[in-house]
């Protein structure tokens, strides 16, 4: 085992992380040479099922209000490290990648101990503690956007996305998902989800919208999430929407080609709008690290390439997807600034350094 990736928590880090190591695949390393560290939830699903080895650590983060439950931080930490450091050992692995979240800091530590080289990403247009606190260890430090607020020597190579989007064709791959959702060609479409997290205020927005729409005929491809598709399987909509709802969209490039305009929250998620040169709404949740969604944007609403609606005023949504959706200059627009700003070659770059490093 040559390589060590951490990441885990939600799909912001997670999904990140895999594409990096599908980088290192794509480069000739074998599969069984990436080992990925993560917690007990969607880490621990994803990693194994797509063929990788997986180290399971109990993870907790500091929780910002006072709680006795802080003043066991340091001793998960402590074995959290040592776990990681055996591994590390046993192994060997000879470069460790941290992708930021609570897991990275462990990670840092354990590879300081081991003297192995150690780099990190972060998402994010804001640093998150973890990976500030790791940058004091990190040879290298990659960014997602051109700055990043408190990684001020952070490279920016972009946030690593799967290898489906590496590139990307849209007219290509249209047709395709045209039949797998079933849609009639020529009217609009509008492609909404929320992630791993923060998806109830989207979701109860775009049912609200839909069942009042009185605007030009429009196709929804929504996907819910699981856990809340059966609250809106039934929900009424209006004759002129045709809404279709999925549960889990296992082919994210086949909702990426079919969609007109995105709504979706500002995480993990921007770099795949980018990729793929896809519209969006964007609505950011005001949880994670220093409110980074806000952040994440306001960077490509500044670019061109999204609108930005608070959660605040998400009342306003039927209003927005109205003057935007039906606009195909603004659309054509906001595509190419999407794709000015794009860095899909990122887990490429990212996987290169490490096997540098691993020489």
């Amino acid at each position: 085992m040559t390589f060590l990736i951490a990441a885990a928590g939600t799909g912001g880090h997670v999904f990140p992380g895999l594409s990096v190591g599908e980088g290192l695949v794509a480069l000739g390393i074998p599969r069984d040479e990436v080992l990925f560290v993560g917690g007990d939830r969607l880490a621990a699903e994803v990693y194994p099922e797509e063929g990788f080895p997986f180290l399971q650590v109990e993870l907790r983060g500091l929780q910002r209000s006072l709680t006795p439950k802080n003043l066991t931080l340091p001793n998960v930490v402590r074995k959290a490290k040592n776990r990681i450091h055996r591994a590390i050992l046993e192994t060997p692995v000879k470069v460790v990648l941290g992708m930021g979240g609570y897991v990275t800091i462990p990670a840092a530590m354990a590879a300081r101990k081991a003297m192995i080289p150690f780099l990190h990403s972060e998402q994010n247009t804001q640093g998150g503690l973890a990976n500030r606190v790791a940058a004091r260890w990190a040879l290298r430090t990659f960014s997602s956007f051109p700055e990043t607020d408190g990684l001020p020597c952070a490279e920016w190579v972009g946030n690593p996305v799967r290898e489906t989007f590496w590139a990307f064709d849209r007219e290509t791959l249209r047709a395709e998902a045209q039949r797998r959702y079933g849609i009639e060609i020529g009217i609009p479409v509008l492609g909404v989800f929320g992630g791993s997290l923060g998806a109830g205020a989207i979701n109860e927005a775009v049912s609200a919208m839909v069942a009042q729409w009185d605007g030009p005929p429009m196709v929804v491809v929504h996907l819910t999430g699981s856990r809340n598709i059966e609250a809106h399987r039934l929900a009424p909509h209006a004759p002129n929407v045709q809404w279709m709802r999925v549960a889990f969209e296992g082919s994210m490039e086949s909702f990426y080609a079919i969609s007109d305009l995105v709504v979706a929250r500002a995480g993990g998620a921007v770099a795949e709008l980018t990729a793929t040169g896809t519209p969006s709404i964007l609505v950011p949740g005001d949880f994670g690290s220093s409110g980074h969604q806000t952040g994440n944007a306001r960077y490509l609403t500044d670019s061109g390439a999204a609108v930005t609606l608070p959660e605040a005023e998400i009342a306003r949504l039927s209003d927005v997807v109205r003057t935007t959706l039906f606009n195909d200059d603004s659309l054509e627009m906001m595509r190419g600034a999407a794709r000015r700003i794009a860095r899909p070659g990122a887990a490429v770059t990212i996987a290169k350094a490490m096997m540098d490093l691993a020489q």
